[in-house]
């Protein structure tokens, strides 16, 4: 198993119960004692986890923190992988689409290879340079310009300004935290009036928020619930929270993640 790997399963065992113990997770995972104390050490010099004698416990979170992209993209991998193969059967040839900065956009932007004739817009650094790799020469990405935040993404007045100048038929957005009340937000005040730009540019609306946004608030709300024609999730979503969403969005797809955490493509609709 790799590091990164196993520093995901850490951070799942930690966001479920609070706190982990290093001789459970030895047991768990099948590694040395000094394994696990190194995967605590990097968790916790992300800001992760919080060390503590023979283990580590929850950070308590605020609204306004704000994990930098290499932190993100550690954290929940199986469910933004299953996520994004299922929000990639949305999007057509031939389109035109904007993908929010945020590590599920990037790991959506993984699966839109074998998509011809794409023109993508996005703000985030990371998103534009996996979209370029590929070199189709069909592809059009547009990197929007502006400051950049710790989550990779670029924001302010010149990403504004480009965004409001934009017409897409679809735009993929990530976000720190779905609830009620507050809607769909982010920690980030700047990255919060850029992803309104870039949701007013599109003509449809898909939020891509794996189960652990559930509940999440950030300091600044970027739509409200039934702004999304469609939500994407993962089936680790409560019932509770499926019948909620399910009568307030669009369309709520339900992507399924077997047991050994390698996504499926299929998926259910609620």
């Amino acid at each position: 198993m790799l590091a990164r790997q196993r520093q995901a399963m850490i951070l799942e065992e930690v966001k479920k119960t609070g706190a982990v113990r290093v001789s459970d997770l030895v047991d768990r995972l099948g590694v040395s004692d000094m394994t696990v104390r190194r995967d605590l050490e990097v968790l916790s010099r992300r800001g992760l986890v919080e060390k503590v004698y023979g283990g580590a416990t929850a950070v308590v979170g605020r609204s306004t923190d704000e994990p930098g992209f290499e932190a993100k993209s550690v954290q929940q991998l199986p469910q933004k992988e299953a996520i994004s193969a299922l929000a990639a059967t949305l999007v057509k040839p031939g389109t035109a689409i904007g993908l929010s900065a945020g590590t599920t956009t990037w790991t959506l932007a993984r699966y839109l290879d074998d998509v011809p004739e794409l023109t993508v817009v996005t703000n985030s650094i990371q998103v534009a340079d996996v979209l370029q790799r590929t070199g189709r020469s069909d592809r059009t990405v547009v990197l929007t310009g502006g400051v950049r935040t710790p989550s990779d993404a670029l924001v302010g007045p010149v990403a504004v300004h480009t965004l409001r100048s934009l017409h897409l038929d679809m735009v993929f957005l990530g976000v720190h935290g779905m609830a009620t009340g507050p809607g769909y937000t982010t920690p980030n005040l700047n990255e919060s009036e850029t992803n309104r730009a870039l949701v007013e540019a599109g003509g449809r609306l898909v939020v891509l928020a794996d189960h652990t946004k559930w509940g999440t608030v950030g300091i600044s709300t970027i739509a409200d619930l039934e702004d999304a024609d469609v939500l994407v999730t993962d089936d680790g979503l409560s019932q509770e929270g499926r019948e909620f969403l399910a009568e307030r969005v669009g369309e709520l797809m339900i992507a399924e993640v077997n047991e050994d955490g390698i996504s499926d493509t299929g998926g259910e609709t609620a």
